[in-house]
């Protein structure tokens, strides 16, 4: 997904969506090592990291913007 794509859902949606690469993270990770280190497209681990990452950071500016509001 795009950054767009990303910023623009909810963050139910942005907890559903981690939640899904995490699972297809770990059975990556399982296949690697049931086939001896060989995957059809290695560079897809990377890939899914880094949209974890981006969903964390979003939902994490969210958290913080919604408790500055309530600060303030």
């Amino acid at each position: 997904m795009k950054i767009k794509e990303l910023r623009e859902s909810t963050v139910e949606e942005l907890s559903t969506r981690r939640r899904e690469l995490k699972q297809e993270a770990l059975n990556l990770r399982i296949q690697q090592s049931a086939s001896g280190g060989q995957l059809e497209n290695p560079a897809r681990l990377t890939h899914i990291r880094k949209e974890i990452a981006r969903i964390e950071t979003i939902i994490t500016e969210r958290t913080r913007a919604v408790a500055a509001k309530k600060a303030a």
